[in-house]
């Protein structure tokens, strides 16, 4: 059960990105969303002005389809940035391993990618490089 801090802070990224799309508000927002799935039961304004007070966290297929309209990893919107695990750089004598061509074809795929998304890709290699060494 999320706590009342993260419910928090989910609202604040979810008003975030809701004012890139110029939606003011619990019904512009209720409005919006129940047009991105038409065969749905409806949301009210009411449910998603919990959402914004920071009172409720949407429901997993909820929160898809708001991540998928505001182009935003899923991840992100429901827990926020993972926290800082950025590399301090390599120790005396450490190396990188030599890259292997899989390893260069994954390093073109992930340089392909739009700039927020290859920054939840570089947070977890990061993270997952560091977890190995200790």
């Amino acid at each position: 059960m999320p706590t009342s801090q993260e419910k928090k802070a989910f609202s604040k990224r979810l008003e975030t990105e809701i004012a890139r799309k110029n939606v003011k508000g619990a019904t512009q927002l209720a409005s919006a969303f129940n047009d991105l799935r038409p065969d749905e039961p409806p949301v009210t304004a009411q449910t998603v002005h919990k959402w914004l007070s920071g009172r409720t966290i949407p429901t997993p297929d909820k929160l898809q389809v708001l991540a998928d309209w505001l182009n935003v990893p899923l991840h992100w919107l429901h827990y926020g940035p993972p926290p800082d695990t950025r590399a301090k750089g390599l120790g005396p004598g450490e190396k990188y391993p030599e890259p292997t061509p899989e390893l260069i074809e994954l390093a073109s795929k992930i340089g392909g990618m739009e700039p927020k998304f290859r920054d939840v890709v570089e947070e977890l290699v990061e993270m997952y490089y560091h977890v190995g060494k200790k």
